[in-house]
């Protein structure tokens, strides 16, 4: 502004073209710095002011370029007036630059002010942050090398523990994987290892001590049952003889069914004193029901059907004896035995690739549910009370089977309900058993024939 002041009145002296061109180019220059100047409506003091300025110094271009132009058409009244204009709007365009640089220099002030305000707090939280970061560096410096050095202290202690005898003392917990990590997680499999060889040997020591009992109670059950067998306490040597002597009187004296009779009590009385021990095949097992069946037909005038469905060649399978005729016996006297219509026994053995099914079903009175729990539970056996038995009942077979294959719930019963039949299920494992006899000594079934 001042060099617009300057080349106007320059020009208003010399009336000179080089002073001219130098007013319109301030004059321009002008005019693009008051345009970055606020031409808008506000409120705040500051803008307001740049405001004023820019319009006034719009009406102060305005009167310059008027005074030039007269200057230029020799108008001496009329550039004179126009000069004093611009110099008085000058005069306040200067007062209000002066205001505005008061004002902005109060303001910086107040900013300045304010930011040594927060230059202080600045400082104060950075120098709190740099005593955090001491302290945090301090803690985790103790961490690390607590973590380094307290698994070696654990690990030397539960060493020292093992080696003393004391092989429950806990894991060391690796919290790396660096050497320390790699070390305490190796004790770790080396105790592991060590318990886990302490308790195969403890298991295979009472698995050796429980063979023996169950060698000890398969041999008393045997016993008890052999005893049950010979309630008379008969020779039984005496027994067969005399009865073989039957049966050479009864083809003397052309008596067929007496003798054949006779036959099949022999067979099946030396076929229980000379099994009771031993094992024996299914094929045998078979005939000793055939026996036992013709031998009850005999006595009760043909009035049990045994019919019999084998599939696949299973009669040279190996199991222990005297698991079926008592089976048949129990349908005969607690479920076919008084029944009005005739009674029925149908056996069925399955071959299946591990193991045999057999099943012996009746179409007697049925068996109660709650009979049924107690027989498998071991808390009842119909047989066992019956004078009229071989003495051998289902909690024997149950047990015996249980000591031979080492397995629950082999044997199973199914009634739907009173009249209704009851169907009696095993199953013989056809792998394994051999293994386990070899252990518990039974003597194979060829040794004793």
């Amino acid at each position: 502004m001042k060099e617009v002041q300057s080349y106007v009145h320059e020009y208003l002296n010399t009336k000179s073209s080089s002073t001219l061109v130098n007013y319109y180019k301030s004059e321009q220059e002008y005019r693009s710095l008051i345009d970055n100047l606020n031409a808008d409506i506000t409120d705040d003091g500051l803008l307001m002011l740049e405001k004023n300025i820019k319009s006034m110094s719009e009406t102060y271009l305005t009167l310059t370029d008027e005074t030039v132009k007269e200057k230029r058409g020799r108008n001496v009244i009329k550039y004179k007036t126009s000069y004093e204009d611009t110099k008085l709007v000058n005069h306040y365009i200067n007062a209000y630059i002066s205001n505005l640089s008061t004002e902005q220099l109060k303001q910086n002030s107040a900013n300045y002010q304010l930011l040594i305000v927060s230059l202080r707090y600045t400082e104060a939280f950075s120098l709190i942050i740099m005593v955090s970061i001491v302290l945090i560096s301090l803690f985790l410096l103790m961490v690390i090398l607590r973590n380094m050095i307290g698994p070696l202290v654990q690990l030397a202690h539960n060493a020292n523990e093992v080696a003393n005898g004391n092989f429950n003392t806990g894991f060391i917990t690796p919290k790396s994987r660096d050497e320390v990590g790699i070390l305490a997680s190796t004790f770790n499999t080396m105790l592991k290892n060590i318990k886990s060889y302490i308790e195969r040997i403890k298991e295979d020591m009472d698995n050796e001590q429980k063979l023996k009992e169950q060698q000890l109670m398969m041999e008393n059950h045997l016993k008890d049952a052999q005893l049950k067998f010979l309630q008379a306490q008969i020779n039984p040597h005496f027994l067969f003889n005399s009865l073989n002597a039957g049966v050479q009187l009864a083809m003397m004296e052309e008596a067929d069914q007496t003798g054949l009779f006779l036959e099949k009590m022999a067979d099946l009385f030396r076929y229980n004193v000379k099994k009771m021990e031993q094992d024996t095949t299914l094929q045998e097992e078979l005939e000793t029901v055939d026996n036992y069946i013709y031998i009850l037909n005999v006595r009760l005038t043909g009035d049990i059907l045994f019919q019999k469905e084998i599939t696949g060649d299973v009669s040279e399978v190996l199991v222990t004896s005297m698991i079926l005729q008592p089976i048949v016996e129990n349908a005969v006297k607690h479920g076919i035995r008084g029944l009005e219509r005739t009674g029925e026994i149908l056996l069925k053995v399955e071959d299946h690739e591990d193991d045999l099914y057999i099943t012996i079903k009746d179409n007697g009175v049925g068996i109660a549910e709650d009979e049924i729990t107690a027989i498998l539970s071991g808390h009842r056996s119909p047989s066992e009370s019956d004078d009229d038995s071989t003495g051998i009942g289902l909690g024997n077979v149950i047990s015996r089977l249980l000591l031979y294959y080492g397995r629950e719930g082999l044997l199973s019963i199914k009634s739907d309900g009173a009249d209704m039949g009851a169907e009696i299920s095993i199953t013989i494992p056809k792998k394994g058993h051999n293994d386990r006899r070899r252990l518990l000594n039974v003597p194979d079934s060829d040794s004793g024939r």
